[in-house]
């Protein structure tokens, strides 16, 4: 592995803010595609050939469905394919409510106070653009990976798309096991517990299962002068109160308990013991983070959100029928089955229909005793010297699910620092990004491609045996 010198003496090449500002200023919503059309995905394509001449001169690209890019970095050694490395991103981005007072327009791109600000600086275009940089950079110096490295960037992650899904579909049938996939996820944050000082890289080895599901109910119309003792949007509405923080017992995966042990040993006084405690004790961690309420209760349990509600034409007239939509996080665990099951359980009416929507399972849980992970923390000490890689679960869903089901290592992470209110602002007002973030998460790239695609960095011959034996079961 190179040392922490020789991989920051690389000089990062000038001008990643200004690369960065003119993919933000391109509107990539995938919400809005119905109204605004695809021009503003292809444009994104187009910018990106411009910015990375050597990527495209030296990778092959391939586009699956109208918003998957794949590109292929061959690698020179025969066995590569067997122990490929997968970074992956998305370049679409959510929606911003036209009535949100932002500092600076979120589309505008601007370069302010060392950030660049708009809408997709952290969600996902910075996470992005490091893996083009770290990339373009080896190739101006000449490296050569060993092993095969893939880019898969869909461009409609954020609608539950089918971008990267067909990419991971088309990369097995090609027999291509990925010996490590990356996404977005965690980050390197600060305080990563209430009580646990200093920074820790976050890195996501499972996700919770999404589930959306909609309750219905038909109910006598007729002039709201007269209600009956119960209205269909009544009905509705008491079913959805069942649904409450209580409805899913909270349980500590094996993630969470090994984040737990790993943060006591960077937190001084009690708080050390404590940890230690809960990283032996699955049932009282449970329980402790469920009274914590808010993310710490979203780590232990399966959540349940009610997010749409409809019924009614007029403020005069009692709605023949009424519906609330309901979103779900499936703790790892727990299955799609048993959810939906509890769910009807809880709300006890017949009368009150449950469909479900959509649904997917909560992925496994990637080792942390690996050469993977252990090349994850290697890289972290060249860009982010001191921080210690911890796991997490990741709440919310990625395209790295797609690869979750075949692939024996994927983790969810993004080399850039995060303070709390930049986290807050990812699918919210005044996002925003540090240039120096993003050339460490540059570095952390380069070094870990480095360490895991250089001539000494094939997998041991183990790895892509067990991997082959995971995809068959």
């Amino acid at each position: 592995m190179p040392s922490i010198a020789a991989v920051s003496a690389a000089a990062v090449r000038p001008g990643i803010a200004d690369r960065l500002s003119q993919m933000i200023r391109l509107r990539t919503v995938s919400a809005e595609l119905e109204a605004r059309g695809a021009q503003p995905f292809e444009d994104f394509v187009q910018l990106i050939a411009e910015l990375y001449p050597l990527t495209h001169e030296r990778l092959t690209l391939e586009r699956h469905t109208d918003f998957g890019l794949l590109f292929r970095w061959k690698g020179s050694d025969r066995a590569a394919s067997e122990g490929a490395v997968v970074l992956m991103a998305h370049y679409d981005v959510v929606p911003v409510d036209e009535s949100d007072a932002w500092t600076h327009p979120p589309f505008d791109g601007v370069i302010a106070d060392g950030s660049v600000h708009g809408r997709g600086a952290l969600d996902d275009k910075g996470p992005l653009i490091v893996v083009l940089e770290a990339v373009e950079n080896l190739l101006a110096q000449g490296f050569a990976p060993a092993r095969d490295v893939y880019l898969s960037f869909g461009g409609n992650e954020e609608t539950s798309g089918d971008a990267a899904q067909e990419i991971a579909r088309v990369l097995r049938e090609r027999g291509v096991v990925p010996w490590l996939v990356i996404d977005e996820g965690g980050a390197v944050v600060d305080a990563p517990l209430p009580f646990v000082p200093g920074r820790a890289a976050m890195i996501g080895v499972g996700e919770k299962g999404i589930m959306t599901v909609r309750l219905s109910a038909r109910g006598a119309g007729g002039h709201a002068s007269a209600p009956p003792a119960l209205t269909a949007v009544g009905r509705v509405a008491r079913a959805v109160d069942r649904l409450g923080p209580h409805t899913f017992r909270p349980r500590a995966s094996q993630a969470i308990l090994r984040m737990l042990s790993q943060l006591a040993g960077q937190t001084p006084g009690p708080a050390r013991h404590l940890l230690r405690l809960l990283g032996s004790a699955p049932l009282l961690t449970a329980r402790l983070f469920a009274a914590l309420g808010g993310e710490p209760a979203a780590l232990v349990r399966t959540t349940v959100a009610a997010t749409m509600q409809a019924g009614g034409t007029a403020a005069n007239v009692l709605p023949s029928q009424a519906s609330a939509t309901v979103n779900l996080r499936i703790a790892l665990g727990e299955t799609v089955q048993q959810t939906i099951l509890r769910v009807r359980r809880r709300i006890r009416d017949p009368l009150v229909s449950v469909r479900v929507l959509d649904a997917s399972e909560p992925t496994p849980e990637s080792p942390t005793d690996n050469a993977q992970f252990a090349s994850l923390a290697d890289a972290l000490a060249v860009s982010h010297p001191g921080v210690p890689a911890v796991p997490y679960v990741m709440m919310a869903a990625t395209d790295s699910r797609h690869f979750h089901r075949f692939a024996p290592a994927v983790y969810r992470f993004a080399p850039l620092d995060m303070s709390n209110a930049q986290r807050a602002s990812i699918h919210g007002v005044d996002e925003s990004v540090e240039i120096a973030a993003l050339e460490r998460g540059e570095v952390f790239h380069r070094a870990l491609l480095e360490r895991v695609a250089g001539s000494s960095g094939l997998p041991p011959e183990s790895a892509p045996r067990a991997a082959t034996e995971r995809s068959s079961a």
